[in-house]
Formats: structure tokens, C-alpha cells, sequence
């Protein structure tokens, strides 16, 4: 009897822990304390290079360099380096779209039906629409939060692999739940370059490169980034090169330094640019998410791991509740890069890493309450599995095992 009311005492305390996440005592790293600790983290984890930029008080305090951006040739990471930002890219077009909305140019409500000057499927990239008259109810606002319907991209349908003739298809009723696609973001572009003749590198460019002093940051590769960039890495330490990208793409073609993307990030956590109304509908979470990992978008199973932290997202950024109060953060990812930023809105003190190695994001979620305090961010969801825990990474999800809280 005793047995059994102890283990019906620890189910509920449990549960509680999950649905109130609780403020603890977790030391925030400063100076020489976190380069010992980032230096031993990136050891353990075979990361060749890292950069990390601290923000409080929405400024910029510290922006370092760790390891090699060329470990062949020996050179070091530097705070000017040349990186691949990979998705941190969403957060930003999402931001720059916002400022749209504030000059009335862009309703985030409004169907794209009505900012295009023919109808989608009549454009050849959107045939494959012709037969589904859902693409009429999108809108900016469900494009930039990930409820499209659409797959990440056409070529990654799910449970199947690779395919370069991939047909592009609704999985589900546009804007009733969530699914990450970059598909979704890159059509907003083509809204506002083919619909409102708005040239999206030069919106990007004008609203936050050159506001927030982004010198060494470019929608697609430049010839002088070649002096100084960062070589990808893969998991066991394979050179992958730089790609250099030739097109603009919303989703995901920016090339930046940590120090440039610090500048933006604290920009994004302080609201310049923006009206508070702007500022605030860009955080404001459009969709809860239940889904036990982010990725594959579509067909896995739900999870209550991170219903404690009302884990959801906004117009371009994941949001969630931290023993601090309102987070958002935002990804970045790609073979030989890991990248994520991570703000608390109250202090508006954040986090940017920024890494040139398939195995950084062994680290981030140690990293992250490292820096900030204990976040409970949602760390399997992503699958940011700690280096030291490698019996987490599974490749089929574990259901109800990792709140975020218990890392």
C-alpha cells in the first residue's frame, strides 16, 4: 500500500513538473568560466568551430570565436567569419515581412488570392495546385507559421526519400495545424516578388542589414566572403565545403557572422523597426504544438513532453513558456552547420550559436541554460541530443519520455 501511494505521489509530481515548469538555481557562465566550459563541451563533441554572441537588456555584451573555421589549414574561427545561417533566415524574412505589415503594405490575414495578379496554379512553379482550391485560403500569416499543409519541401514527401520530381500537395487543411516547410515560406516570397513587386534581397537588405550594421551578411554568396568563411564539417569531421549560393531564398540562402546575426537578434528582441503592434503579433504564437519532434514535418505522433511549456509558434519564430517567462528561438540547420538563437522577451537577454558542424547541436542544449539560466527548452523536440547521451537518439521518436524540463 505504502509502495503504491508513493508511486502515485511521484506520478502527479511529475506531472505537475511538466504542466508548471519551476524556476531553479542554474549558474549563467560568464568569461573565462564559459570559454573553459564551451572549449570542453566543443572537445567532447568533435566541434571544430563555434561562434556564440550573449545579449542582455537587448544588447550586445559579448560576441566570441571558438576552434577552427578551416581545420585542414589552421585557421581560426573569428567573430567576422563568414557562416552559413541556414534557417535563421525564416526568423529574419519573417521580421522584415513584418515591417510590410506595419506600412499597410501586407495584410498577414488577407488570402494570397488577393495579392497575386492571376491565380497561383497559373504559375508554373504552383501547377501541381491546379486540382486543390486550398491554396486560396493561405495567408502570410499561415505561411510564416508553418501551417501550409505543405511537406518542408515538395522533393521530401514524407515517408518517402528523396525525390527531385516531387509534386507539391496539401498533407492537411491549410492553417489547422503545424508542419515546418520551407515550401511555405519561399511561396510568401514569390507572393510579395510576383504579387506586390517587392524584391525580397533589397527588402532584406534595407530593413535589417544595413539597420542593424550587417556588413558581412548577404542573401546569396559574395566573392568577397572567400577570405574568411567557415568550412562545414559533418558528423565524423568530413570537410563539406561552403556553398555558394546563387538565388535568393527565404528559407534559407543567407550568409552571415555571428557578430552580424547578434546585432540582428538583438534588434529582433528590443522591437526596433516595428510598431508594438507589429512587434508583438510577430511573437504572438499562432499555433500550439504537439508534435514529438520537429522533424520529419509530417506523420509522427503527438507527445505532451512540452505541453508545460505551451511550446507553439509565431510569425517566423518557435515560441515557448521558460521558467523565466516568454522565449522565442530559432533554428538553423544544414549538413556541416547548426545554428540557434534563443530569447527570453521579459529580460531580453538571448543566446546565439552559431556552428560549423553537423555535431554542434550535441551541445546547444547544455549551452543554452549555460548562458541564459535554466530555459526548459524543448531540446528533443529538436533533436538536440547531448553528446553525452547518445541513447536518445533513436530514429523513431520516443513518445512522453523527455519534457523539457528534466534535461
Amino acid at each position: 500500500m505504502l509502495r503504491r501511494t508513493l508511486t502515485v505521489l511521484f506520478g502527479i509530481l511529475v506531472a505537475g513538473c511538466a504542466t508548471h515548469p519551476v524556476a531553479t538555481s542554474h549558474t549563467r557562465l560568464r568569461g573565462a568560466d564559459l570559454d573553459r566550459r564551451i572549449a570542453r563541451l566543443m572537445e567532447a563533441a568533435n566541434v571544430p568551430g563555434l561562434g556564440v554572441a550573449i545579449i542582455e537588456n537587448g544588447r550586445v555584451t559579448s560576441v566570441k570565436a571558438y576552434g577552427k573555421r578551416d581545420v585542414e589549414k589552421g585557421l581560426p574561427l573569428q567573430t567576422d567569419t563568414i557562416m552559413y545561417a541556414a534557417s535563421l533566415t525564416k526568423a529574419a524574412f519573417g521580421y522584415a515581412t513584418m515591417t510590410l505589415v506595419d506600412e499597410g503594405r501586407l495584410d498577414p490575414d488577407g488570402t494570397i488570392d488577393k495579392d497575386l495578379p492571376k491565380p497561383l496554379p497559373s504559375y508554373e512553379k504552383y501547377a501541381d495546385l491546379s486540382n486543390d482550391p486550398r491554396w486560396k485560403s493561405l495567408t502570410p500569416a499561415i505561411l510564416l507559421s508553418h501551417r501550409s499543409g505543405f511537406a518542408n519541401f515538395r522533393f521530401w514527401q514524407p515517408g518517402k526519400d528523396y525525390d527531385p520530381n516531387g509534386k507539391l500537395q496539401f498533407y492537411f487543411d491549410p492553417g489547422t495545424r503545424f508542419a515546418y516547410s520551407g515550401e511555405g515560406i519561399n511561396l510568401l516570397q514569390f507572393v510579395l516578388e510576383n504579387g506586390k513587386h517587392i524584391d525580397v534581397d533589397t527588402l532584406m537588405r534595407e530593413r535589417l542589414f544595413v539597420r542593424f550594421d550587417m556588413r558581412r551578411t548577404s542573401m546569396t554568396w559574395r566573392d568577397a566572403f572567400a577570405a574568411n568563411v567557415a568550412i562545414g564539417y559533418d558528423e565524423n569531421g568530413k570537410a563539406l565545403g561552403h556553398k555558394q549560393r546563387g538565388s535568393v531564398r527565404a528559407a534559407g540562402s543567407m550568409d552571415t557572422t555571428v557578430a552580424d546575426y547578434a546585432n540582428l537578434l538583438a534588434g529582433m528582441v528590443r522591437g526596433e523597426g516595428l510598431s508594438d503592434a507589429a512587434h508583438k503579433r510577430w511573437l504572438t504564437p499562432a499555433v500550439r504544438i504537439r508534435s514529438v519532434r520537429q522533424f520529419p514535418t509530417i506523420g509522427l505522433p503527438d507527445s505532451s513532453d512540452n505541453d508545460g511549456i505551451s511550446l507553439g509558434y509565431a510569425l517566423g519564430v518557435g515560441t515557448f513558456t521558460s521558467p523565466q517567462g516568454k522565449a522565442f528561438f530559432k533554428e538553423g540547420h544544414d549538413d556541416g552547420t547548426n545554428n540557434v538563437a534563443v530569447c527570453i522577451e521579459g529580460s531580453k537577454n538571448c543566446v546565439l550559436l552559431m556552428s560549423n558542424s553537423s555535431n554542434g547541436e550535441k551541445i546547444f542544449a547544455y549551452l543554452i541554460d549555460d548562458v541564459l539560466g535554466k530555459t526548459c527548452f524543448p531540446w528533443y523536440w529538436d533533436s538536440y541530443i547531448p553528446y553525452d547521451h547518445p541513447e536518445w537518439r533513436t530514429a523513431k521518436p520516443v513518445v512522453n519520455a523527455h519534457p523539457a524540463c528534466t534535461l
